[in-house]
């Protein structure tokens, strides 16, 4: 490829989406997009419930078996990635969620410059990319291209669920994303109204395809990049192998690094940045010795508290058979029905301990939902609980394997690595179970069946988390932004890394302290500030 560009993002994932609409768009350069994965993925992932046929398939998703785990008894869980042109918005289940003020005024904190990152800074790149068809007001906005909506679908589960929150004490809340976080409600989704289909809007449907035959913006897809040129001291170019064949181009102004919180600290290490002894055990030459890449590894957590109904409830079994046909027709022929919802519709943000500012999701998935490494249930009418931690104290790392870029790097989740992550998580299994054992659940409920009656004590109830928790798909933090005064910062507050020029990290690892909730709306407006950054450095 002889052409250069102004701006090489290795990623094309939500961050890097928005970040090449905004540089081509509001400023005028060029950018060239490199993406592992594949320019669309199947076209009934655009369907909101779609994604559930390929949570289990390695379509678009990369497999990740973290390293084993001393405190889940030696289990390592596996952490999908996604693996296709939008990023995780492209095979998510589509919440679309901020976290709360106080998660952005910390990373202001940390940074100690002022209101930069703040949540007054970060409110106008949430505001700006939305289309929101519900909320136009002080926090949200209706001129950007990100169409989100709530479900034009919901089922008796959740509305059961809304009243026994309620039932419990927890306010209705209308939006997770306005005033206030806490409260039970139905959350908002990535998804809007194309032809008039509900359909969703993943980052390159919003922020790409309306740049479609801008000769300033170039796409390479199924391209994995291994390797960041610097010359003297200066990122200059990127290194990918398409096809067997390895392709070098050039940037005439930086590289910009978005390849999601493990492959970006991959791609660095593999560039020579890193801890300098880590990197020298693979045979890597050292370009810039950087303790705090792949550190810091932060990612919500879940364990589930599962019951059986007496009669027919959610959405089992609407995805087989006749009920699947039915579902599909309705669909494409009046635009409602189960097809029009994600399935998880709606939430709790609460404390445990009583404080205002949540430390739980709660999610209502309306079936018997198991991950894929855990299967000791059978799927049947029934509702599951997921306790997610919001703010966990563990941090795991991300390491290389090999020098070989074709390998994965090695991945040390940590869940549970602090007792203060589990002792919040059992705390909330308790507050599932009284959800159980509240109308209008109580009188519908047939059975627990996990964790089951029979494990009651603390310490049963710590081995049945250890078996059961998983990741909520939030991996960030692996290159983290922080203060010239902070040793294992990699990034500084205008996402520069430190000690190299012409290179930035745009995405979820330079987050500090990850946020209260789903990540896909903080990478957004991640990827919108580093324009708006970058833009006005030129």
């Amino acid at each position: 490829m002889a052409k250069t560009y102004d701006f090489i993002i290795a990623g094309g994932g939500s961050a890097a989406c928005v970040a090449a609409m905004r540089l081509v768009r509001d400023f005028g350069f060029s950018v060239l997009i490199i993406e592992r994965g594949p320019r669309k993925t199947a076209k009934l992932m655009a369907f909101p419930a779609g994604y559930m046929k390929y949570l289990a398939r390695d379509d678009f998703l990369e497999m990740h078996h973290t390293v084993p785990q001393p405190q889940l008894s030696g289990r390592g869980p596996v952490v999908p990635v996604a693996k296709a042109l939008g990023g995780g918005s492209a095979v998510n289940a589509m919440v679309y969620m901020r976290g709360q003020r106080e998660d952005y005024d910390g990373w202001a904190a940390h940074l100690g410059n002022g209101a930069e990152w703040s949540y007054e800074d970060m409110l106008p790149h949430f505001k700006g990319i939305e289309a929101n068809t519900r909320f136009n007001n002080e926090y949200h906005g209706i001129s950007g291209n990100l169409r989100i909506s709530e479900p034009q679908h919901t089922c008796d589960t959740t509305q059961d669920f809304l009243l026994a929150a309620q039932g419990l004490g927890h306010a209705y809340n209308p939006d997770f994303n306005g005033v206030r976080q806490n409260g039970v409600g139905i959350m908002q989704h990535t998804y809007g109204q194309w032809n008039g289909k509900t359909e969703r809007s993943d980052a390159k449907k919003a922020f790409l395809d309306p740049l479609e035959g801008d000769p300033r913006l170039g796409i390479v897809t199924d391209a994995r990049v291994d390797r960041i040129v610097v010359e003297n001291g200066r990122a200059t170019a990127v290194v990918y192998t398409r096809n067997g064949e390895s392709h070098t181009v050039r940037a005439e102004r930086e590289i910009l690094v978005a390849s999601g919180t493990y492959n970006s600290a991959k791609l660095m290490m593999l560039s020579g940045i890193g801890p300098a002894d880590h990197l020298r055990e693979h045979g890597i030459a050292v370009t810039l010795d950087l303790a705090g890449v792949g550190a810091n590894l932060q990612d919500h957590h879940e364990v589930p508290v599962i019951a059986t109904t007496k009669e027919k409830s959610g959405y089992f079994g609407e995805d087989k058979g006749w009920p699947m046909l039915r579902n599909g027709l309705q669909y494409l022929l009046f635009n409602s029905g189960p097809v029009t919802t994600t399935g998880i519709e709606s939430c709790l943000f609460y404390d445990p301990d009583g404080s205002d500012r949540p430390s739980i999701q709660l999610y209502c998935a309306p079936i018997v939902y198991l991950d894929r490494d855990v299967s000791s249930a059978k799927p049947t009418h029934g509702v599951t609980f997921t306790s997610c931690l919001l703010r966990p104290k563990a941090r795991g790392n991300v390491k290389l394997r090999s020098a070989n870029p074709a390998d994965q790097p090695l991945v040390d989740c940590n869940f549970f690595g602090d007792p203060d992550d589990l002792r919040l998580t059992l705390a909330s299994l308790k507050v599932a179970r009284q959800l159980l054992a509240t109308e209008p659940f109580k009188s519908k409920i047939a059975d627990e069946i996990l964790p089951g009656r029979a494990l009651q004590d603390d310490e049963a109830l710590a081995k049945f988390a250890g078996q059961t928790v998983k990741t909520n798909y939030h991996p960030s933090g692996s290159l983290r932004m922080g203060p010239d005064s902070d040793p294992m910062s990699v990034v500084d507050g205008t996402l520069r890394v430190r000690g190299i020029d012409g290179l930035r990290v745009i995405d979820c690892s330079i987050i500090p302290f990850i946020p209260s909730g789903n990540t896909n709306a903080p990478a957004m407006a991640i990827g919108s500030k580093a324009a708006e950054m970058i833009g006005k450095d030129y």
